[in-house]
């Protein structure tokens, strides 16, 4: 299974002691796979420097580039699919560019994505796919 992180399941999923921590342990077990941009990887290294600190914010970028079964992509596609929120949609081009089962998202924005026949990029909150990688 291959997924988006959005930055905000990210951030609640760093600290050991967030009932989210079991996504990156899950994704350190290479239990699912994860996409990711150059873009997406800024955001990510902006907001973890902003919560937890330069050095958490370096170490979890090392992590995430080291492992296997993160996928790093370039979206040549703008799909502009997210008008409420632009920032958004570099999500759901690197979703739709590297063929990701779903977009792990808590950001209210992504739910028009539910709303069109195409192209087809399920969004699922973050406790929905805790409970996925939980039970396989």
């Amino acid at each position: 299974m291959k997924v988006v992180l959005d930055t905000n399941v990210i951030l609640r999923a760093i600290s050991s002691k967030s009932e989210y921590a079991i996504i990156l342990d899950e994704l350190y077990l290479q239990t699912f796979s994860a996409v990711v941009s150059t873009e997406i990887l800024l955001e990510y290294e902006e907001k973890t420097t902003q919560f937890f600190g330069k050095n958490i914010a370096k170490d979890f970028l090392d992590f995430l580039v080291m492992l296997p079964n993160v996928e790093k992509i370039e979206a040549f596609y703008q799909l502009n699919l997210i008008q409420a929120d632009p920032d958004d949609n570099k999500f759901v081009d690197c979703a739709f560019v590297g063929n990701a089962h779903y977009i792990v998202t808590d950001d209210r924005h992504f739910n028009i994505l539910k709303t069109l026949t195409f192209p087809t990029i399920p969004v699922i909150t973050a406790e929905v796919f805790k409970n996925m990688i939980l039970s396989e």
